[in-house]
């Protein structure tokens, strides 16, 4: 029996592998009795084995019974098989199982413990989606489903889509409401999914700004008493009647809403009385607000309600109450944790990398937008009280820095200061801007900085360009990053024509801070004007993807495609600035010009006359319309172009030339006349306009012809005398520069000079003692006398021939000489 181990411990399922069993000995068969005995008695046959097999890690297997013919036999120590047959009946089963093996051993057994060889697990149950529970639970999944993919496609800016997927959310939940009652189990009605249905409908409506819809589905939920809650969404259905400006009904569901929400949610209570204060000012009830952001503020101040209660003392008129609430606007705690704590320090490694880790996460974004939020309320709050609260905007001003100084938010008190300055700019009174800039010349660097940025700027506009430098150059000294005092030196070192050195300024600027935008347009500008192009194009075009609706970015772009000698690329960016300015007439008359130089006159004419609608006085533009009628032969069109630009430059006579030219070349001879005759009047000097009267009268066979031709000759013989005098005059400067340069200088020369002054003074007086030249007349023209006639439309374009007879008439005269029988005697 010592050989035999029995299983005392059934839990212990790894044990007996390290146990010696004799019975697998070959090598002492030979000496073992029982071995020998069994040989003889059974044949060869081996007796079953009692020992104990190590168990497996599949668990123990029960132990089975012997075959019926099988004789017992002994064990290799004499007893006798546990499961052998006596007598014909099985023997039953001991208490003692084996782990993992049967006494039924069969020769050729292999070894299997995991049970592998009895093929794959049969597959899993399929199913029967047949049955109501399962349809019941199919369709709540999908309903679910339908209620996610909503609330992401509204996430994602696809509110039709949302509202969509909630609707059909509403119906597949009706369907398994109704299924429910069909089985049986109405009673196990899921509240929560109806509810989250509804919800999100709503939700989804109100998105969609489908208000009544909104409405309607709200007021479902909220008279339905089994769900729990339900009060608080009259606060969603308020702030619907606000959004539809319905502000009573805002007030009363407000209210309601107040009215079931226990003390217990004190954070939810005070954002509904916040919500009544602000729908109160619109209203115009001013005290009826007060009073919610003055229970605001002292239950749980907020920055908001602090500036909200400011605007309302405003509103009234209050000034003492101003004050107090702006001191109440800044004794607001933050709650957020001071700037030192991410200051890594250099003893612990492990602290550095938690602060790293922390210096810019969600959380302290937060605070920083928090904290900037406040600034701005504080900022806006003393701007707008400071003129309100004293006798003088300075003396209110000085009253917020003062009390600013003394609170949590030091900093800010010399940006009052700074924007107290702004404020007297805006003023018009720059000497007061001027002085309060330059107190901050001996403060701390970053508002020196600031101070002097300003005042380069201010002495910039003011083209003191010295003092601009000298600013610039001390802004830069206290801040050699701050970008503005970089843009202001590169501006000052720009108007000297120092363009290299001014790009160097602009560059290190947008290195500073690459998104500068005036630091990009300057640098454009300068590669412009550098005529370095491609370089110049490169920064507009980075700056068009910053500003896309940017009017100066879309013009230089356009103006350097032009320089580039690209009309099509030019054409098109001016086409994109008309859309965002479609009134520039400047921009119009560019565009005309581009496709009159493609030779497109029909767009051309369109973009000029749209140019002259919005601005008719630009003279080019005049000039082109009018020699476009003129081309069309539509010389009646272009009479009233022409007429505009004499109302504009009244002393230049070739707009009234033109306008009696078209007249004389629409077949309006006495009309022409009278204008030539009102052009003679006020330019009785001009040679043009009298051989127009000559040959007209002539034409027309007036008396006047006489006149006209004596006029005629004797403006051509005045004509003749200045030229003469002009010539001398040019000829003796040049005789005298001669003189000098050959070193003959002296007293006969000085007397002489001085006889042929007077002598041009009594010829000038001569002049003038003449008949009409006291008007106006050109002296500086240096051109040889043209006596001869040119139109000053151009050649007259022959008429089309018509059907009538033709009448033997002469229309153009402009090469015919002058008859001597129309010159004087």
């Amino acid at each position: 029996m010592e050989n035999v181990h029995l299983a005392e411990d059934e839990d212990d399922l790894y044990s007996g592998y390290n146990d010696y069993n004799p019975t697998f000995d070959a090598e002492e068969l030979d000496n073992d009795e029982g071995f020998q005995q069994a040989v003889r008695t059974s044949h060869g046959r081996r007796p079953p084995m009692t020992a104990k097999f190590p168990g497996t890690a599949v668990g123990g297997r029960p132990i089975g019974t012997s075959f019926g013919s099988r004789v017992p036999m002994a064990s290799s120590m004499g007893r006798p098989m546990t499961g052998a047959v006596q007598d014909g009946a099985a023997r039953p089963m001991t208490a003692v199982r084996a782990a993992g093996y049967t006494s039924s051993l069969t020769r050729g057994t292999t070894f299997d413990p995991l049970g592998q060889s009895k093929g794959p697990a049969p597959p899993l149950e399929t199913k029967n989606e047949d049955t109501p529970e399962e349809k019941i639970k199919i369709l709540e999944k999908k309903v679910n489903d339908l209620i996610e993919e909503s609330c992401l496609a509204h996430s994602l800016g696809a509110l039709q889509l949302a509202l969509e997927k909630a609707k059909e959310a509403g119906r597949k939940e009706r369907a398994l409401v109704r299924q429910r009652e069909q089985s049986g189990n109405a009673d196990h009605i899921n509240l929560d999914l109806t509810y989250s249905v509804l919800f999100n409908l709503a939700n989804q409506y109100a998105n969609n700004e489908m208000y009544p819809e909104a409405l309607n589905t709200y007021q479902v939920i909220v008279k339905n008493k089994m769900f729990s809650n339900a009060g608080r969404l009259k606060v969603n259905m308020a702030n619907i009647y606000f959004k539809q400006k319905n502000y009573p009904k805002a007030i009363k569901f407000y209210r309601m809403a107040l009215d079931q929400i226990s003390n217990a949610h004190k954070e939810m209570r005070i954002k509904i009385l916040q919500n009544i204060g602000v729908v109160f000012i619109r209203m115009g009830q001013y005290s009826d607000a007060i009073t919610s952001f003055e229970h605001i503020m002292s239950e749980s101040p907020n920055i908001k309600t602090g500036f909200n209660l400011i605007l309302c003392y405003y509103a009234i008129g209050d000034r003492e109450r101003m004050k107090k609430a702006f001191q109440k606007l800044i004794s607001v705690p933050l709650g957020i944790d001071e700037e030192d704590k991410y200051i890594p320090s250099n003893d612990d490694t492990h602290a550095n990398m938690v602060i790293e880790a922390i210096k810019n996460d969600k959380l302290h974004q937060m605070e920083r937008e928090q904290k900037a939020l406040a600034e701005k309320f504080i900022m806006t709050s003393a701007k707008l009280i400071a003129p309100a609260i004293e006798t003088s905007f300075a003396a209110g001003f000085d009253w917020c820095v003062d009390m600013v100084k003394s609170s949590q938010y030091v900093e800010l008190a010399n940006d009052l200061e700074i924007n107290k300055a702004i404020t007297y700019l805006r003023q018009r009174d720059f000497n007061q801007a001027v002085e309060t800039l330059k107190t901050f010349e001996k403060k701390d660097s970053r508002v020196k900085s600031a101070a002097a940025t300003n005042l380069s700027f201010l002495y910039f506009l003011e083209k003191d360009f010295d003092q601009a430098d000298r600013y610039a150059d001390l802004a830069m000294n206290a801040d050699r990053y701050n970008p503005a005092a970089l843009i202001n030196k590169g501006n000052t070192v720009f108007v000297k024509q120092d363009h290299e050195k001014a790009a160097e300024f602009y560059k290190e600027a947008l290195r500073n801070d690459s998104s500068c935008t005036e630091a990009l347009y300057n640098l454009g500008l300068t590669y412009k004007k550098l005529n370095r192009l491609e370089e110049a194009l490169d920064c507009f075009l980075k700056l068009h993807a910053i500003l896309r609706n940017s009017a100066q970015v879309m013009y230089q772009l356009a103006n350097l495609y032009e320089l580039l000698e690209d009309p099509q690329q030019a054409m098109e960016w001016l086409m994109q600035l008309i859309s965002v300015t479609p009134t520039d007439p400047q921009v119009l008359a560019k565009l005309g010009e581009l496709y009159d130089n493609e030779g497109d006159k029909s767009q051309a004419f369109q973009y000029y006359s749209e140019s002259f609608r919005y601005f008719p006085s630009n003279m080019d533009v005049i000039e082109w319309l009018g020699a476009y009628y003129i081309q069309s032969q539509f010389c009646e069109k272009a009479i009233q172009y022409f007429e505009r630009a004499t109302l504009i430059q009244p002393t230049q006579v070739k707009w009234q030339l033109m306008v009696a030219s078209c007249y004389r070349r629409s077949g309006n001879y006495q009309k022409a006349l009278e204008t030539y005759k009102d052009i003679h009047r006020k330019f009785p000097e001009n040679t043009e306009c009298l051989r127009f009267l000559v040959r007209l009268c002539t034409d027309m066979g007036l008396k006047e012809v006489q006149e006209y031709a004596t006029k005629l000759k004797k403006v051509e013989k005045i004509k003749e005398i200045r030229e003469q005098r002009v010539k001398s005059g040019r000829e003796g400067s040049a005789r005298a520069r001669r003189e000098s340069r050959e070193g003959s200088a002296g007293s006969d020369s000085g007397n002489s000079s001085q006889g042929a002054s007077s002598k041009g003074d009594r010829l000038s007086a001569k002049l003038r003692a003449l008949p009409g030249s006291n008007e106006p007349y050109e002296t500086s023209s240096h051109k040889e006398l043209d006596a001869s006639y040119v139109d000053p439309l151009g050649p007259q374009l022959e008429r089309p021939k018509t059907a009538a007879k033709k009448r033997v008439e002469e229309d153009d005269f402009a090469d015919e000489e002058l008859g001597d029988d129309l010159l004087p005697e």
